[in-house]
């Protein structure tokens, strides 16, 4: 009935009895899906190999912000090939990060840059990270292209019923772009949306206090967004405190269903359905 649009099983603090003790409670859970997202060269490694050992698993690959530092053109070559695995989705996280500037912030841009360029040679989708850096993470996005009308022509129309992002019910453009864990206001969400982006939500639209993502995710239409835990972080209400698992996204799903006052069946079905339409996956059960 779920999917995590993006979770680290990959993180390098899962020692081999927490990754299989993680496997067997997703297993158990009522998961369908579940995105591991790569954050640089061998975390993608790990993401693509869960991907082919699972068959709930898919994975993204790339290099985020923090470890921009890094890279060099081995290291993308890297992120290249492990991309045309049959179960590699997408790349990312990418994008910039200036709230903690674990990377300089000229390496950032120019490892963000060549990453879209990467997803754009290979028409693929991209996962977005983007903290303290709204503005520019837009404005790069688009000088790379990555809103053209080329970009959008090589992936299906998305489904816009009340004509929201098209400005006529019936279908809209997609970019394949993700703003993953978007924490930015409503107005930036409804421009991505009508740039062509989707976006995902995780466990802080549960926190007391964070009116402006629930302010978002009420402004944005369903068919636009996605749940996620981002998992081992940012553990949602009321699980605030413990380590974050992929089945927690439920709590997040709960909460949009709330904001957006229809059932949690709905909300699972919507953003289960918007997951798959995105990376492009079929359904295998």
């Amino acid at each position: 009935m779920l999917f995590d649009s993006h979770a680290h099983l990959n993180n390098e603090d899962n020692t081999p009895q927490m990754l299989a003790e993680l496997i067997e409670t997703i297993e158990r859970s009522s998961l369908d899906y579940v995105m591991d997202i790569g954050f640089d060269p061998a975390s993608s490694e790990r993401a693509a190999q869960h991907a082919m050992a699972y068959p709930w698993c898919y994975a993204a690959v790339g290099c985020h912000p923090h470890d921009a530092k890094v890279m060099n053109d081995e290291m993308l070559e890297i992120i290249r090939q492990l991309a045309s695995y049959d179960k590699v989705k997408a790349i990312g996280e990418i994008g910039l990060d200036f709230h903690y500037d674990r990377s300089e912030r000229d390496v950032q841009r120019e490892w963000f840059r060549r990453q879209i360029r990467l997803a754009n040679e290979l028409r693929m989708p991209i996962v977005i990270h983007a903290r303290e850096a709204d503005q520019e993470v837009m404005d790069i996005l688009k000088e790379e292209g990555a809103f053209s009308a080329e970009r959008k022509s090589w992936f299906p129309n998305r489904p816009d019923p009340d004509g929201y992002a098209s400005g006529a019910p019936g279908m809209a453009e997609d970019a394949r772009v993700l703003l993953h864990c978007f924490s930015g206001s409503a107005e930036l969400g409804k421009q991505y949306v009508k740039l062509g982006a989707t976006i995902s939500v995780a466990g802080p639209v549960t926190y007391k206090n964070n009116k402006k993502t629930v302010s978002m995710v009420d402004a944005i239409p369903l068919e636009f967004l996605l749940v996620e835990t981002d998992s081992p972080f940012l553990t949602p209400v009321p699980l605030r405190g413990q380590r974050n698992i992929p089945p927690n996204v439920e709590y997040t799903c709960r909460k949009v269903a709330e904001i957006k006052g229809i059932s949690f069946e709905e909300a699972a079905q919507m953003t289960r359905q918007n997951a798959m339409r995105f990376f492009g996956i079929e359904p295998e059960r």
